[in-house]
């Protein structure tokens, strides 16, 4: 949670809104690790608010596969194994190759100039963040790129199973990623490809960028 006891600042819509992105953010970042066990109580103490809009927000990340309830104990991040790290990497794929095999072609065309330049610039900063080695930086990113990019075939399932599963393989790796005292050179660095290839239409191109990327995932179990 934050350092040295001080309150982390939330600013959006709603507290349970608020708390469950701040722990969202804790867990990708490995700052709460797999297996960890907190209280209600803990959260409400530390962010200074009510038990309800914790309550509410810790069974949200649950449903979102982040979290898992230990009865009569509270809560604890999940822990994925390999097997599961493999099968996530599969259903993303095949969710992808969904949104490609669909009308992802037309609704390129339709898409409005603002949505498209903004998922270039998504692509540009997460790659810049990966030749950086900036692995915080680099997922806030990724997440970004891949649900702007998901969104333009305006199926809110699609996009929201896609997020929700990248989000499982980010916790999954990040532990793993930061064994490495440098990451620079160990990240991905094909947003910028990616994106150039499906704005010009070449979705062979980027299947088999993503073919890559699944590779490049995969090899973080070595």
């Amino acid at each position: 949670m934050a350092a040295g006891g001080d309150r982390p600042v939330i600013r959006r819509s709603t507290l349970r809104e608020q708390i469950a992105d701040a722990l969202r953010d804790e867990v990708l970042a490995a700052r709460l690790p797999s297996g960890h066990p907190f209280t209600v109580k803990e959260i409400a103490d530390q962010y200074g608010v009510s038990a309800t809009p914790v309550r509410e927000a810790l069974l949200d990340l649950c449903a979102q596969g982040l979290l898992e309830v230990e009865q009569h104990r509270g809560f604890k991040v999940r822990a994925f194994t390999a097997d599961d790290f493999r099968a996530m990497v599969q259903a993303r794929t095949l969710i992808v190759e969904g949104i490609f095999r669909s009308d992802a072609e037309g609704a390129l065309r339709t898409a409005p100039g603002p949505v498209l330049v903004s998922i270039r610039r998504r692509a540009e900063e997460a790659e810049r963040a990966a030749r950086a080695g900036d692995l915080d930086v680099l997922i806030g990113y990724d997440l970004r790129f891949w649900r702007e990019l998901s969104s333009i075939v305006n199926n809110p399932y699609i996009s929201d199973f896609l997020d929700r599963i990248r989000v499982q393989t980010w916790m999954f790796a990040v532990p793993l990623l930061r064994r490495e005292a440098d990451l620079r050179g160990h990240l991905w660095q094909g947003h910028s490809a990616l994106a150039d290839a499906l704005l010009r239409h070449d979705l062979d191109a980027a299947q088999r960028l993503i073919a890559e990327y699944n590779e490049h995932a995969l090899a973080i179990l070595e």
